[in-house]
């Protein structure tokens, strides 16, 4: 019985469950999630946009000849995602430029505070992703319409294609306009939560030493140097992440502004 007790424990220290950080729970209490429910994703969300205001009314307060580090993230910032409006969907498209940061700066933000320890991503999750997705989507679609009326179908049919090649164009141009809502929103969220789930199996074997000398002593080393070498490179995806949504954005809105291009 005691040899079996054993194994039990040496079992359970080996068992570990990296989706298990991605569970909606109730921020207060062990109740259930119902639709008014406070949950660890709310308290994340809610402090996503408390930190890109912070950055953003900082950085902007002072306005001074001489920044501080604040102010010259926030001008980053601004500088970086108008150049991309700018250059991406035209100068016309300006008007629309405090939406668009408004997106970076939340999806950054969100993404960046998902690396904490004990954080939850909360652009790891479809649901949330798959809002920001279809704002876009929608956005896009109303103001195409609105700006160019009937032409906006133009952006379906191509043109410069033989005849007899249009209306097969035109039905795939149009199954891929409705088609990216999802690859927008899966793209941002799969990516998120692959790099955070490959994270927790490195961090399930870092304390190997405490079960077994022998394999821990090579274990637990190889493992923290790629969590190290992991969450660098997590760094980097939750920049690239958040400017490859930004700037889909920026094309799609291009579409809209301007569909027979």
């Amino acid at each position: 019985m005691a040899t079996e007790a054993q194994g039990a424990e040496k079992s359970e220290g080996l068992v570990f469950h990296p989706m298990d950080q991605f569970i909606v729970k109730p921020f207060f209490g062990d109740g259930p999630v119902g639709t008014f429910t406070f949950t660890n994703v709310s308290f994340w969300m809610v402090l996503t946009v408390l930190a890109a205001a912070a950055l953003l009314v900082l950085g902007t307060s002072g306005r001074s000849v001489i920044p501080s580090r604040v102010q010259s993230i926030a001008e980053l910032c601004y500088g970086f995602i108008r150049k991309m409006v700018e250059d991406v969907a035209s100068k016309e498209a300006l008007p629309y430029f405090p939406y668009i940061m408004t997106l970076f700066v939340f999806v950054l933000f969100s993404n960046f505070l998902g690396l904490l320890p004990g954080a939850f991503t909360t652009t790891s999750h479809i649901a949330v992703t798959a809002v920001l997705a279809m704002m876009v989507f929608v956005t896009v679609t109303v103001l195409g319409f609105v700006k160019n009326g009937a032409g906006f179908l133009g952006l379906f049919w191509i043109s410069s294609a033989p005849l007899a090649l249009r209306p097969i164009l035109a039905l795939i141009e149009v199954i891929s306009y409705f088609v990216r809502p999802v690859s927008h929103s899966i793209r941002l969220a799969g990516n998120m939560m692959a790099g955070h789930a490959v994270l927790k199996v490195f961090a399930a074997f870092a304390p190997m030493i405490t079960i077994s000398v022998g394999i821990g002593i090579l274990v637990t080393p190889l493992s923290i140097l790629a969590i190290a070498a992991i969450y660098a490179l997590e760094v980097l995806v939750a920049f690239i992440q958040a400017y490859v949504f930004t700037i889909l954005t920026c094309v799609y809105l291009k579409d809209a502004l301007h569909p027979a291009h």
